[in-house]
């Protein structure tokens, strides 16, 4: 059953899924972030050692809950601690105004601040206390939020970012960031 609260599988979350799966290494602790269906974290239950998610919306998580995954409803990942492995995570990304907002579950997968980059920021600022000494993170991003701006927001709190995987969709770019610690490279 469709539940409309729930981010559905689309274009984002396939390109996502593909490169964590290219990524995930099969003694990784993995934490996907904002899971919403949960179809990127069942992708790799079967090669990492383990794999835990996280979603604001008790829809998701009752979705993500009802297909076997270990899910924690917190923001981000503020009932975690780390390391992890590999952290990955497909935020809000798309530029909203206060004038579009409707108040439902469905738009903390979508809202991503008047920038749409107000989540990424968040992200940006735990994202170190989460990746252990070789941990790496896919954090996936659209052109419409601006690429060049988020690797940006990234490097001010110590990261380095490659691109992972790309993938046009109707004037779209999307990119999936590898991210790791500075200092780790």
């Amino acid at each position: 059953m469709v539940n409309e609260q729930v981010y559905p599988v689309e274009v984002d979350t396939l390109l996502l899924a593909s490169a964590a799966c290219s990524e995930v290494l099969p003694g990784d602790y993995v934490l996907e972030i904002g899971t919403g269906s949960g179809f990127v974290s069942a992708s790799l239950t079967r090669i990492a050692k383990c794999v835990v998610a996280t979603d604001i919306s008790p829809h998701a998580v009752l979705a993500a809950r009802q297909i076997g995954l270990m899910v924690v409803r917190c923001d981000l990942a503020s009932a975690l601690r780390g390391p992890f492995d590999l952290v990955l995570f497909n935020p809000p990304y798309l530029p909203t105004c206060s004038e579009e907002r409707v108040d439902d579950w469905l738009e903390y997968a979508l809202d991503g601040g008047r920038d749409g980059r107000s989540t990424i920021r968040r992200f940006a600022e735990v994202l170190p206390t989460l990746i252990g000494p070789d941990g790496r993170a896919l954090l996936l991003v659209s052109s419409i939020t601006g690429i060049k701006e988020v690797r940006e927001v990234l490097t001010a709190h110590g990261l380095v970012t490659d691109i992972a995987a790309k993938e046009e969709v109707e004037g779209e770019l999307l990119v999936v960031l590898r991210c790791q610690a500075l200092n780790r490279v």
